[in-house]
């Protein structure tokens, strides 16, 4: 269940002019709910995307960013959920590009137009024909209202319990922008890019070259930020689009004036999809934010950031509401092993439990044992030693985390 998070609905959600969507279900599982998603771009829209650094990154990676190289002209995404066609060699590259092919056909474009992207068990092979059978139903309901991309959503879903969309409008000289975005991902989830499945459209117009500087910053500030377990994907995928469609004269440089405005929108809704993505997290029961100040870079706050999110000690900790405040120090020193703990204080909320590297003179344990027994709990430690800071939002390790993952194939 997720923690303090409802379903989307299409009210939630705007439309954005350049792109539309269709659901479909192929049964590539043992499921009866859509689990293919097509996407068509206007002409002239851009994409710009980040993937994931595994070395046995998926064929439909490997397609993605052949495709990019190649063009910026890209028409139509295929989505399919249930297998990820990873580990899969030649056949998988052959099924990815059998899936562009189709959706080619179908719109009118070049197979090289076409992004695919696939999420599921690794090492079993796509069964591509069960995709392209369904293929030409989707194209003739493509849709570019807001019912079609809350349908977009779920059909983008593996161990996710809700699906995970959001928009914002803004505007720029007078003139309204949208943005709406998705995402997949609870498990097997650390993005060392990106994230898992992610797609942020907008109807602003951007140069291709700042639309790749920006995809890589709106992913910095949002879903690198974010982790499950500490496994980065083989699949992780995140794609910005800009379609172009507003009357908003075209942004070429991040001097731009109106630059700033659209650059914040973007990162508000990548980093309200990336703690969505946290609060679901395979069997959660809390959502945890942890801000390192006091460090020389934003690197070496990440890196404390992340390894208190990963330890498994910490997190099942966290599940029990148990203030182990060596777990958190284990976690801190060995994110950075020459650090001067005697400077260090950590509070759990606004309780102070670690002063001067020790055990604070004020803390009593029912006052650590109190804030962490919430849902949603906080944590902050300062390093004392310059003035960059970061945030990670992660969750908590409880039994169904275990047992999600040990039958997710049967």
């Amino acid at each position: 269940m997720a923690v303090n998070l409802a379903s989307p609905t299409p009210d939630d959600l705007l439309a954005v002019p350049g792109v539309t969507l269709a659901a479909a279900a192929a049964g590539i599982k043992k499921w009866t709910r859509n689990d293919v998603l097509l996407v068509q771009l206007a002409p002239g829209a851009r994409v710009a995307g980040v993937f994931t650094q595994n070395a046995f990154a998926a064929a439909p990676v490997q397609l993605c960013r052949q495709h990019l190289r190649q063009t910026h002209d890209i028409r139509a995404l295929v989505v399919n959920a249930g297998n990820a066609n990873c580990g899969t060699g030649a056949a998988g590259l052959k099924a990815a590009r059998s899936t562009c092919e189709a959706v080619a056909t179908l719109l009118a474009c070049d197979a090289t137009q076409v992004l695919p992207f696939s999420t599921g068990v690794i090492l079993e092979h796509l069964p591509a024909e069960k995709i392209v059978a369904v293929l030409p139903d989707a194209a003739a309901r493509l849709d570019g209202s807001p019912q079609a991309w809350d349908q977009a959503a779920q059909a983008i879903m593996t161990t996710d319990t809700i699906h995970k969309a959001a928009s914002k409008k803004i505007e720029l000289n007078g003139t309204a922008v949208h943005i709406t975005g998705m995402a997949k991902g609870v498990g097997m989830l650390e993005p060392n890019m990106a994230t898992m499945l992610a797609y942020l459209a907008t109807d602003a117009a951007i140069a291709p070259a700042l639309l790749q500087t920006l995809v890589k910053e709106v992913a910095d500030a949002s879903f690198n930020r974010v982790t499950v377990d500490g496994d980065t994907s083989t699949n992780d995928s995140f794609l910005l689009i800009a379609t172009g469609q507003t009357a908003v004269a075209e942004i070429v440089s991040a001097d731009d004036a109106r630059f700033p405005a659209l650059r914040a929108a973007l990162i508000d809704v990548a980093a309200d999809l990336a703690q969505r993505i946290a609060r679901d997290g395979e069997g959660a029961t809390k959502f945890v934010t942890i801000n390192v100040t006091g460090a020389s870079t934003v690197e070496e706050a990440h890196s404390v950031a992340k390894k208190i999110a990963n330890s498994p000690l910490v997190k099942t900790a966290l599940f029990a509401s148990d203030p182990n405040l060596g777990r958190v120090l284990m976690a801190v020193g060995n994110a950075l092993p020459a650090l001067d703990t005697s400077k260090v204080n950590i509070w759990f909320a606004d309780v102070l439990v670690v002063e001067n590297g020790g055990r604070a003179g004020s803390y009593r344990e029912e006052d650590g044992q109190r804030v962490l027994a919430p849902a949603e709990i906080s944590m902050r430690v300062d390093l004392a030693r310059g003035t960059a800071q970061t945030t990670v939002w992660t969750c908590d390790f409880s039994y169904d985390y275990v047992k999600i993952n040990a039958e997710y194939r049967t």
